[in-house]
């Protein structure tokens, strides 16, 4: 009887630890930001750190700025996308995370870095600063895949916004993925967001111009940008290296630094591909990746990896980064 009482008062022990443990985790917080672009209200979620939830239920003040990392969702989603693993170590760090919708789905005009979806972005991150005890010297932007298009698009119109940048298998040239995906779901959203195929139109070709970081990368050339790509991503997942390595070259012309040959890039391109001749920087493993690499470069301040994996980002990964750039 003593043995099965003992056992009860474990169980509800355990169980009020589990409660007392749930309750003591950061919370996502929806917002509602009016948008400079059309006015219209655009949700954002906001993940506080614990105590400043406590505090913000009091009137004591924070004196100490503390950073902000804002998360973009993926190419099919949008802000009820849950990124839990950077979610924790945001939290871990006692940093805040924001996570906006940016238009949602790149389904439509608005959406697929319209002006529309970057001044949600700025809107958001202006309104937390304003709002919140955030550094607005330490804002950090990551992404993977439509995520990671973002991010490069962000990094890139508006370089000195971000301390530091985070951009996983992303599409650099729209026009370049839409035909290889033209006649999939993916072409059909592209030509939803465009409002056509490339060479309908001048009108509807310069919607692939605009809606490519492409364009407008050579502007991000001292941006802290982390550009990554799995060996195997166009084999078994949507987006070929090409397109990160693309984003770096356009990078590295800028700041007059070496770029990646297009021979270099036709050998990783390849099935497990591998460089015949890589450099000394190309070879390793790399701990916060927890993965083996097959290039890395540099220039300036933006750094690019070809790492073992493929279609997916590595949120361990990007944290360090940040904290390279505090």
């Amino acid at each position: 009887m003593l043995r099965h009482i003992c056992l009860l008062l474990a169980v509800i022990l355990c169980i009020c630890r589990v409660g007392i443990a749930q309750t003591e985790q950061p919370e996502r917080v929806k917002l509602q930001v009016v948008s400079k672009f059309d006015r219209s209200q655009q949700p954002s979620y906001l993940t506080l750190p614990l105590e400043m939830r406590k505090r913000d239920n009091t009137t004591e003040s924070i004196e100490e700025l503390i950073p902000m990392v804002v998360s973009l969702h993926s190419w099919s989603a949008d802000l009820e996308q849950r990124n839990p693993k950077l979610e924790k170590l945001v939290a871990d760090r006692k940093w805040i995370c924001l996570q906006p919708n940016f238009r949602g789905r790149n389904n439509q005009p608005q959406a697929l870095a319209s002006e529309a979806a970057q001044q949600d972005i700025l809107d958001a991150v202006d309104w937390v600063v304003s709002q919140y005890p955030v550094d607005p010297k330490r804002v950090y932007l990551a992404g993977s895949s439509g995520g990671g298009h973002m991010t490069m698009m962000m990094s890139a119109k508006f370089p000195d916004r971000w301390r530091a940048a985070s951009a996983w298998v992303g599409i650099c040239d729209l026009k370049q993925w839409y035909e290889l995906h033209r006649d999939s779901n993916y072409g059909a959203m592209v030509r939803k967001c465009c409002e056509g195929a490339p060479g309908e139109s001048q009108a509807v070709d310069e919607q692939y111009r605009l809606r490519s970081p492409k364009t407008f990368l050579s502007h991000a050339k001292a941006v802290a940008l982390d550009l990554a790509a799995g060996i195997h991503d166009g084999h078994k997942g949507s987006v070929p290296i090409h397109q990160t390595l693309d984003a770096f070259n356009v990078i590295a012309n800028a700041n007059g630094d070496p770029r990646v040959s297009l021979d270099e890039i036709e050998q990783l391109s390849k099935v497990n591909g591998r460089l015949t001749h890589p450099q000394a920087s190309d070879v390793g493993w790399d701990v916060s990746f927890n993965r083996e690499f097959y290039l890395r470069r540099t220039s300036r301040s933006c750094r690019v990896t070809i790492f073992e994996g493929g279609h997916e980002g590595i949120a361990s990964a990007a944290m360090d980064w940040f904290e390279k750039h505090p």
